[in-house]
């Protein structure tokens, strides 16, 4: 049997377009809506994605990691006919002047 917890889907690590970090980092994750990462379950599902991900070797690191990382809210969609994620404003207009179809609000965490 699988085992399933309460958040374990809600962090994905972010390979769409348009997102521009604002610490020096490559590893960027997200979720759907605007979290709030004091919210025990969110943080808690981040950090085991972390540790499932190997980006630490624990859940108490994946705190640490969380802690020091920089939050960013946003929107994002895709664009007709492309599979891949572009980062747009709540109007659903990217930087570049496309449209992205179902707008989404999303959050942004750099580690």
């Amino acid at each position: 049997m699988k085992d399933v917890r309460i958040g374990e889907s809600l962090w994905h690590q972010w390979s769409g377009s348009g997102y521009y970090e604002v610490t020096e980092t490559e590893l960027i994750y997200f979720t759907e809506d605007h979290v709030d990462m004091e919210n025990e379950i969110v943080r808690r599902a981040l950090a085991s994605t972390l540790q499932r991900d190997g980006i630490s070797d624990s859940l108490s690191d994946g705190f640490k990691l969380i802690v020091d990382g920089y939050v960013e809210f946003g929107w994002a969609g895709t664009i007709e006919g492309e599979k891949e994620w572009s980062v747009c404003d709540e109007d659903g207009e990217t930087n570049y002047g496309d449209f992205v179809e179902d707008i989404i609000a999303v959050t942004w965490i750099e580690i």
